[in-house]
């Protein structure tokens, strides 16, 4: 988890930094943090007038990858077998990433803070989906 908030700290979101480390069988597979994709802008340069990059209908970023997006599709790019992988992540995923590490048979995933208390939601959707079908969420102090 150490690695992950290192990791963070590399985004050029002007939101929130978000790391993630993908292993499997004790050695990392990929790493990720949250931020646009490679060779397009920065948030924090390109759009610092405005505060950061233009926001989507539900005022997320229009422009970022997630952190574990990116991890994941990093590993892809490389030839990585992601099946069967844990990812430690410093945001618990929202839907749409966890729709996709489903999808990518990741088999657990490890946490440090929860996204539904960040985004001021009622309940964690993506760590719900997770565990309904099957994929072990695990908040860090738990481990």
């Amino acid at each position: 988890m150490e690695l992950a908030q290192n990791l963070a700290l590399r985004s050029h979101c002007t939101r929130a930094q978000v790391g993630a480390v993908l292993t499997k069988d004790t050695r990392i597979i990929s790493i990720g943090y949250n931020g646009p994709p490679s060779g397009t802008h920065n948030c924090d340069e390109d759009f610092k007038e405005e505060g950061g990059c233009p926001k989507d209908s539900k005022g997320s970023c229009s422009l970022a990858l997630h952190a574990e997006q990116n991890a994941i599709l990093y590993a892809s790019k490389n030839g990585a077998v992601i099946e069967g992988s844990t990812i430690y992540v410093t945001l618990s995923p929202c839907i749409s990433c966890a729709r996709i590490i489903y999808s990518m048979k990741i088999k657990r995933v490890i946490y440090l803070h929860s996204y539904s208390a960040y985004k001021g939601l009622a309940s964690d959707e993506g760590v719900d989906f997770l565990r309904k079908f099957g994929v072990q969420v695990l908040a860090y102090t738990d481990v």
